[in-house]
Parts: structure tokens; C-alpha cells; sequence
């Protein structure tokens, strides 16, 4: 099974240049409407103009801009280059919530927020 994971924004070029920057690597799909990054062989992160989906699902859902910056989930990344990776994202953009540190479930964690105001988390942990 893979998964996508797929995040609405608000600019998919901005966004698509901010992920690239964050994880290193280039989108292997990128045209207009969805742009993707795979993650490893399972899973993959989108990225949608909130205006597609509302265009894609009309009526069905309530418009995400209308949500703009109100975080309902988090992205969060495993690695073993979260120090490297939070700080990427905080020099391409994104706002820090909380610092890389060891959190009371046993990871080292930190949080920022992306520009579209998505929950991103870089974490590393000795025991996985």
C-alpha cells in the first residue's frame, strides 16, 4: 500500500519551492494542481491549491481557505537529520513552535509551522 499524503495550499509554486528547500530533493511529480515528493517507498506528500480541491469537491466541503493557518494535523517526519531539516525549514520560511529536544514519548522532536501554517515535526529517536 502507499500513501499520499496531501497538504492544501495556498501558492503550490511557493509551497513546492519550500519543500523542496526543507527535505532536499526535488518534487517527482509537479504540474498544475498537485505537486509530490516521495517520502521513501510508502508514502508520499502532495501539495493542492486549496482552489482545486474546492473545485474538485464543490459544496461537499467547506472552503480551506477559508481555515488558512489554523492547524487541524501534523506532518511528522522521521529521520536521522531532524536537526538539519528543522533548520532548513526555519531558513526557507516556516516559524518555529518549539525547539529539536527530547520530548517525554522518547523522540527528539521539533515543530514549525509551514507557510501555509501545516504542523511540521523533524524527529529522530533512539529506539526505532
Amino acid at each position: 500500500m502507499k500513501a499520499i499524503f496531501i497538504l492544501y495550499v495556498s501558492d503550490q509554486k511557493a509551497s513546492a519551492a519550500f519543500y523542496a528547500a526543507v527535505l532536499g530533493k526535488k518534487p517527482e511529480l509537479d504540474v498544475p494542481g498537485m505537486t509530490e515528493f516521495r517520502l521513501n517507498d510508502g508514502a508520499v506528500l502532495g501539495l493542492m491549491p486549496s482552489a482545486g480541491i474546492k473545485r474538485l469537491l464543490g459544496d461537499a466541503i467547506a472552503d480551506p481557505a477559508s481555515a488558512a493557518g489554523v492547524p487541524r494535523a501534523e506532518v511528522y517526519l522521521f529521520t536521522p537529520d531532524a536537526p538539519e531539516l528543522h533548520q532548513r525549514a526555519l531558513a526557507n520560511g516556516a516559524r518555529e513552535l518549539s525547539p529539536l529536544r527530547l520530548r517525554n514519548w522518547g523522540d527528539e522532536a521539533g515543530y514549525v509551522l509551514d507557510p501555509d501554517g501545516h504542523v511540521l515535526a523533524f524527529a529522530r529517536s533512539p529506539r526505532r
